[in-house]
């Protein structure tokens, strides 16, 4: 599942899969921008075959609030 989540970000802010990680962070990483961040959320959808409440895509703002936010729905990373 990590593989995955890994795919996802880098898809999404257009990183190499190898610069992903934990120091990922709106604010701190300069592609996550909100075109980005939505484009995320979109891929974590689709591949994690959920769909994401309003309030917790907000509060995805980092790598590992990411892995949090995503055991609420079931997907362990």
């Amino acid at each position: 599942m990590k593989e995955k989540y890994v795919e996802v970000f880098a898809k999404a802010f257009d990183l190499p899969p190898e610069q992903i990680g934990p120091d990922i962070a709106m604010g701190v990483t300069e592609a996550w921008d909100s075109i980005g961040h939505m484009f995320f959320i979109t891929g974590l959808e689709d591949a994690f075959q959920i769909s994401l409440e309003g309030a917790d895509i907000i509060q995805i703002n980092s790598y590992d609030k990411g892995i949090e936010i995503l055991k609420k729905y079931g997907v362990e990373i």
